[in-house]
């Protein structure tokens, strides 16, 4: 059986590592849209994760042939009123470093206890199939933010954001343990529990 072709909207060199390490290869084929012919400009105009992963899948299923699967994903932090949300990836400016931006995060909060550091990775997927159904999903990671960075691994917020029993940021742990827990990784394997029941042929 041919292995079925999954084209996400992304040109995020770290969001398709993560896919390709939660994704059985030998199932799937994948490959950015880039890869796919899909070379579009995005307008993530949406006001929630979910309305920003629909404009995502939808304008690059109008370009390819096979399942696309697009996310939209980013920190809410409670104390700071849900910012940066669906700003996220644009917070302070998109092509500022993420070390900045942490910092500027954890200065936001300073003298703030931990139960009010209280945040959440969301991460919202669509997925359009070849025959127009499209299916929507969202994983949620509750945590709080640290009051200084920590770990080596991951990237963009990883490093500020902690998750409890360990007390560590999601930048600390393996890219197994982040991936077993994580708001991508839930919704990662709901999108592949709706590849897997898709019955059409790609």
């Amino acid at each position: 059986m041919a292995r079925q072709k999954l084209i996400f909207a992304t040109g995020n060199a770290d969001k398709l590592r993560e896919f390709k390490e939660m994704l059985d290869e030998k199932e799937f084929e994948i490959m950015t849209m880039t890869e796919a012919g899909a070379d579009v400009e995005i307008i993530e105009d949406g006001k929630t994760f979910e309305e920003n992963a629909r404009i995502k899948a939808r304008t690059v299923a109008a370009k390819v042939d096979g399942i696309v699967v697009a996310d939209d994903s980013g920190l809410v932090v409670d104390a700071l009123g849900g910012e940066p949300g669906v700003y996220s990836s644009r917070y302070m400016g998109e092509d500022t470093p993420y070390e900045l931006k942490n910092a500027k995060i954890i200065e936001r909060l300073a003298g703030l206890p931990k139960e009010r550091r209280t945040a959440r990775f969301v991460c919202a997927m669509d997925v359009v199939f070849p025959n127009g159904e499209e299916q929507t999903v969202t994983g949620v990671m509750e945590g709080y933010i640290g009051e200084e960075p920590m770990g080596e691994n991951g990237f963009g917020y990883d490093p500020i954001f902690y998750v409890e029993p360990q007390n560590v940021s999601t930048a600390y742990l393996s890219p197994d343990e982040k991936n077993a827990i994580s708001h991508r990784g839930k919704a990662l394997r709901a999108v592949k529990e709706i590849v897997e029941n898709y019955n059409g042929i790609v």
